[in-house]
């Protein structure tokens, strides 16, 4: 059993997206603990929220007070609601949660049937009960209940290939799924400095992202949204928020994984790898299809950016070697992209001067031209894409401590 543990700040949001599977007949109300009972059959989101109102008020500083749980057995167990039901308990009992209000839904929408658990982490007092050690402790209390229960190990994962085995397929069911296991890979394994950089990175396994601008209350919101393309770049999915994927994939997160990226370039610098099989690339090869398999052999993508009227305004290199990810400009003068437009568009073979090979002043590089991000007019089309992360449990909690401990030991090493 693999258990993902959310924390936010919207209550309502969390409360709603389990109780539209609800009235969608794909999902029912399993448990309430500690909640005011209906007076009627069913529950509703108002009654729901009351039962937590008093938490959220005494609240003192806890930021994200919210708790949105998922519990998600094998697809080889077959479990019942009572199971569910005991397994929920079991749970928050031992994550120290047995004196909190909480819910729980069972969610029949995909292949595996599992529970979503709807808490507070802040007690009657308004203060905060500790989440020490929550990754770890989660893990335990699974491997306990699934010996308990007589349920299917978590099963151990595989060691990760070097680059996904699959781009998106737009002709499947299940694009969410797909596009949140790219976001999970490319933004944990490769290197982009630049918005720009990081749409070429996507779009190698046909996803894109778009910015989103809107104002809520006379304040300026931006965002991020993300599609599933085709190999021609055409959208095949409605657009999906950052906030409903589990990893950190906002637009906030992006510029932190950017600034983070420069340091690994000053550090390493992969463009000179990168620089030198471009330009043997350039020397070998009489075409793009020639220029652009040369690179593939070496591990290297290339990612061509032309407008309307066929002109190319940016080219960039995914050095899958190095997982990092290159404008032309900052391999230099001769790998811009009016040195590509003029070779492949108008036949003016490229002049390789050593002057124009070396790296170019930081300052002097600028982001290549993106298209406008499209406009939320009203707060509510905002609002809509702030609901808490829905459940994709891509990782289970072994996998995340083994992480954590690799990072503190290089760390260490450093």
């Amino acid at each position: 059993m693999v258990a993902k543990i959310g924390r936010g700040n919207n209550l309502i949001g969390a409360l709603i997206y389990n109780h539209k599977k609800v009235e969608k007949g794909k999902g029912n109300i399993l448990h309430g603990h500690k909640m005011i009972e209906p007076l009627g059959e069913r529950f509703t989101i108002s009654l729901l929220e009351q039962s937590f109102k008093p938490y959220l008020i005494a609240n003192k500083r806890t930021e994200k007070p919210i708790l949105h749980i998922s519990l998600n057995p094998s697809p080889k167990d077959e479990v019942s609601d009572e199971l569910f039901q005991q397994l929920s308990e079991n749970y928050m009992n031992e994550m120290g949660y047995r004196n909190q209000p909480y819910v729980v839904f069972k969610h029949t929408d995909i292949d595996r049937a599992h529970i979503h658990i709807v808490s507070v982490c802040v007690d009657e007092t308004g203060k905060r009960i500790s989440d020490s050690f929550e990754k770890r402790r989660s893990m335990k209390v699974c491997r306990a209940l699934e010996k308990q229960f007589d349920l299917s190990p978590a099963v151990a994962s595989k060691k990760k290939e070097a680059i996904p085995l699959q781009k998106v397929d737009i002709t499947q069911a299940n694009l969410k799924r797909q596009i949140a296991s790219v976001l999970t890979f490319v933004n944990e394994y490769y290197h982009f400095q630049t918005f720009g950089e990081y749409k070429a990175l996507l779009s190698f396994f046909n996803v894109t992202a778009q910015e989103v601008r809107g104002e809520i209350h006379g304040k300026e919101k931006k965002g991020l949204v993300y599609f599933a393309i085709d190999d021609l770049g055409k959208k095949g999915s409605h657009p999906l928020p950052s906030s409903r994927f589990p990893q950190p994939v906002s637009l906030a997160d992006v510029h932190r994984k950017m600034e983070k990226s420069k340091i690994f370039v000053q550090q390493h610098k992969p463009q000179k790898r990168l620089r030198g099989l471009v330009t043997q690339a350039i020397q070998n090869a009489q075409t793009q299809a020639d220029f652009r398999s040369y690179l593939q052999e070496h591990k290297v993508s290339l990612f061509v950016r032309e407008n309307d009227k066929g002109r190319i305004y940016g080219v960039s290199f995914i050095d899958h070697a190095s997982k990092t990810v290159l404008n032309g400009s900052r391999l230099g003068k001769a790998f811009s992209a009016n040195v590509f437009h003029r070779w492949w568009k108008e036949g003016e073979s490229p002049i390789l001067i050593a002057d124009n090979i070396k790296d170019p002043p930081t300052e002097l590089i600028q982001e290549e031209p993106i298209a406008e991000a499209d406009s939320f007019s009203n707060a509510h089309s905002w609002e809509a894409l702030s609901l808490l992360p829905m459940d994709i449990p891509l990782e289970n909690d072994e996998d995340i401590i083994k992480k954590k401990r690799k990072k503190k030991k290089n760390a260490k090493r450093r």
